[in-house]
């Protein structure tokens, strides 16, 4: 059964990033949607679920392919995306998807996220790419979304948002909010007229540092 080995810390948690996403200013409504990986397929907020509203059992728990054990409540219309993505992506454990102002408005130009920013890094690539633009809820999309995020941590999506991944749902949002501010570094960069896009040699030494910064050894006191 789909729903076998979801613990009720794995629901709250779910629950609280949901929360966290709109209390960050990243959406509207019930207009994104998050995800973590299960033993036997994922947990997912369920279609048109608003954050003040959702309570842990709404949660969806089901298969990669589809499959929902009788009871719950139908899961949010991009599910194929979030199993595109964990069925390509082993290391992935979380996703966040929504429809941030800056992030959707700089997917809406038909641009990706240069490296404008040295926290570009936090994606785990020196571009936020931008997929092509295709229905929700289509496999098409979620084909899309499998390509944007075939290396790094997020990409856009054309005229649609941002998704952001990581090991674990702290590590999505932290992505997607860093998305979001890195959209919006750029749009003030267009507004300007002229923006400074870091080298690939400046990037490389970014990735570099960010392997030694913040508390990544045991204090020796």
């Amino acid at each position: 059964m789909a729903g076998s080995m979801v613990s009720d810390r794995d629901r709250q948690e779910l629950v609280g990033c949901y929360s966290a996403l709109l209390a960050a200013g990243l959406g509207t409504g019930s207009s994104g949607n998050v995800s973590s990986r299960t033993e036997d397929g994922m947990l997912i907020t369920p279609t048109g679920a608003s954050p003040d509203q959702l309570q842990a059992d709404h949660l969806v728990s089901m298969s990669l392919t589809g499959e929902v054990d009788r009871g719950q409540l139908l899961p949010s219309s991009e599910w194929y995306m979030h199993a595109a993505v964990y069925s390509a992506r082993p290391d992935i454990g979380a996703i966040v998807h929504c429809h941030s102002r800056f992030a959707t408005t700089i997917a809406c130009t038909g641009r990706a996220i240069p490296a404008i920013h040295y926290m570009i890094a936090v994606t785990g690539q020196s571009e936020i790419p931008l997929v092509p633009y295709a229905t929700f809820g289509t496999e098409a999309l979620a084909r899309s979304a499998a390509q944007g995020l075939a290396k790094g941590r997020a990409c856009l999506l054309a005229n649609h948002g941002q998704l952001a991944a990581g090991a674990d749902l702290a590590m999505a949002l932290k992505v997607a909010i860093e998305v979001e501010e890195l959209a919006a570094i750029y749009w003030h960069a267009l507004a300007v007229g002229q923006e400074e896009v870091l080298s690939e040699q400046q990037m490389k030494d970014v990735e570099a540092a960010f392997v030694s910064y913040g508390q990544q050894r045991e204090s020796k006191q």
